[in-house]
């Protein structure tokens, strides 16, 4: 690990949500780091890559990372309006993916489920 991944990965540690590279980046500069944006997105692939952070994309598209809470194939749960995550198990997707794969002749399935919605505390806003 670089000491820009290492960089990156704490500012993820500080994060209690999903973040873009931009939004990491800009921190990182706030803070006076001299780290170029696409640093950042290198330091975030290999974090990703080595299974050190959750990547999810958001409806519009945009990739965004957190820290990883366990190291266990999970899901999330994911607040539309202030981005509270939830990391969930599927134990009903896990066997639906692996029956679709069978079904089809398919080998070495893997799959990423995102569950969107309302958190309670927003709900009541």
């Amino acid at each position: 690990m670089t000491a820009r991944q290492d960089t990156v990965r704490h500012a993820l540690a500080a994060s209690a949500g999903f973040r873009s590279a931009q939004d990491i980046f800009a921190d990182l500069r706030a803070e006076g780091s001299k780290i170029g944006l696409t640093t950042v997105y290198r330091a975030l692939q290999a974090l990703s890559d080595a299974g050190e952070v959750d990547v999810l994309r958001t409806d519009d598209g945009e990739a965004v990372y957190r820290a990883c809470a366990t190291e266990e194939h999970h899901h999330h749960l994911v607040c539309r309006s202030c981005g509270r995550t939830v990391e969930v198990e599927g134990p009903a997707v896990e066997r639906w993916a692996e029956a679709i794969g069978t079904e089809h002749g398919f080998i070495g399935v893997t799959h990423t489920v995102e569950i969107f919605g309302i958190c309670p505390t927003c709900a009541e806003n």
